[in-house]
């Protein structure tokens, strides 16, 4: 279906729904979801000339000497929200952010993503996408106590929230984003849910919708649901995997190589993957973007996040982690990259990322070797000498790592990447600058 096709079915649906209100969304640069509503009169308006508003009130646009934009809605996004009554209904539609002269803006993070999109699909690639979302359900916003005190894949009577997974299934399918799974996951009160893939730019709308709808759901339910990497010191950590694939024109997953009996891998994923492998430094800012992200990484267990750049077949540790292969199931070659959290802005993680894997295969890039279990058990000190590099251990590194790097201006474009790093090193110099209980309590009494 063609822009207009899409176009004229979702101004024949609002007339037929009985569409009183179309919410306009888009994101921040920090992934943030905005949203302003126009009437049904208006959208066929919308569709051809834009909405105009104030971008200089989002974080991350424009000074108020350039604060007009203008929101065009991207018809193939548009949605009824089954949340709201179906007399006066609402529906919603993403929309791309513009200029005045239409010309794309360039702090939009939707256009990042379609950008990056568009150069791999020069270079005769389709990115495919699967998330996996983790988070906490809370009694409320300021209290991270569990409600339940079940485990991984427990089926018991003390899991507390499976009416209310199953709520926010239905409505996400109802929302036409089709689930894989949803479970309990490591921690008591902590849960995931698996999105089925989707190209690039349509996951990155699909996490965008879901993680509204979890926090909908759960605020209706009086429940917090809470994306934050690491709200309980000791607990499991929680994390936004995303199963990434490449496939060409004709639907071939290149992937895929028949010639390596142990992974299943071709040449294009081992550069892929060792393309993000050489920038998993500079990239740490975008999929971990926030302070406590780091209070998750490093770890150096399966409930924690991964500490070195290395890949694995079956460890759950790594960077990147390779599913394994089904006998027949070409389509499903995939890798897993393990380092994102649902605090991230999903276009820019996807931009980066694709942007990253691009440089792999056109640079050729080698795959470093498998670590052993071995290798790993000697340690840090063993890890280094073996020349595996060390992610980030704080927000203030991985800025560091960031701000230098020309690849992640290329990647991102300078509006963004210079609006981005004003605004982490601003919330890192508020962190650093905060009196804590743990210094509270260890220091206080005598000094």
């Amino acid at each position: 279906m063609d822009k207009q096709q899409n176009i004229d079915f979702v101004l024949r649906t609002v007339e037929e729904r009985d569409i009183r209100f179309v919410r306009l969304w888009f994101t921040d640069v920090l992934g943030r979801l905005k949203s302003f509503a126009i009437s049904p009169e208006d959208l066929e308006v919308a569709f051809e000339e834009g909405i105009g508003f104030d971008g200089s009130s989002i974080e991350g646009f424009t000074a108020p000497e350039e604060a007009d934009m203008l929101a065009f809605p991207d018809p193939s996004t548009f949605q009824v929200l089954p949340w709201r009554p179906s007399k006066d209904g609402v529906a919603r539609v993403f929309c791309d952010i513009k200029k005045p002269d239409r010309t794309s803006f360039e702090g939009d993070p939707r256009a990042c993503m379609r950008r990056m999109f568009h150069r791999a699909e020069a270079a005769g690639f389709i990115m495919n996408v699967g998330p996996e979302i983790e988070y906490y359900h809370f009694p409320d916003d300021h209290t991270p106590r569990p409600l339940d005190e079940a485990g991984y894949f427990d089926l018991t009577p003390s899991d507390s929230a499976r009416d209310l997974r199953r709520d926010t299934v239905l409505m996400l399918e109802k929302m036409s984003i089709p689930v894989e799974y949803t479970f309990h996951s490591s921690g008591g009160s902590q849960h995931g849910i698996s999105l089925r893939h989707a190209e690039a730019l349509t996951t990155s709308d699909a996490i965008m919708t879901a993680k509204y709808i979890i926090k909908l759901e759960a605020f209706s339910s009086d429940i917090h649901a809470s994306f934050m990497p690491k709200p309980i010191a000791g607990a499991p950590s929680s994390a936004m995997f995303l199963h990434q694939s490449l496939f060409d024109r004709e639907g071939n997953n290149v992937f895929w190589g028949s010639e390596d009996t142990t992974y299943h891998l071709s040449d294009v994923a081992k550069h892929y993957m060792a393309g993000i492998l050489a920038h998993a430094q500079e990239i740490s800012a975008i999929t971990n973007p926030t302070v406590n992200s780091y209070k998750r990484l490093g770890g150096g267990t399966s409930n924690d996040g991964p500490a070195y750049a290395m890949w694995g077949l079956r460890n759950r540790s790594a960077m990147i982690r390779v599913p394994i292969y089904k006998p027949g199931k070409q389509l499903s070659t995939r890798i897993e990259l393990r380092t994102p959290d649902a605090m991230s802005n999903p276009y820019l993680v996807n931009a980066v990322t694709l942007a990253a894997g691009l440089d792999g295969i056109e640079r050729k890039l080698e795959l470093p070797p498998e670590p052993t279990p071995e290798l790993i058990a000697g340690g840090e000190r063993a890890l280094a000498e073996a020349g595996f590099v060390r992610l980030p251990s704080s927000l203030d590194e991985a800025l560091d790592y960031f701000e230098d790097s020309q690849f992640m201006k290329d990647a991102l474009g300078e509006h963004i990447h210079a609006y981005f790093l004003k605004r982490k090193r601003s919330e890192w110099r508020k962190f650093a600058s905060t009196v804590t209980e743990w210094e509270l309590k260890h220091y206080f009494a005598d000094a």
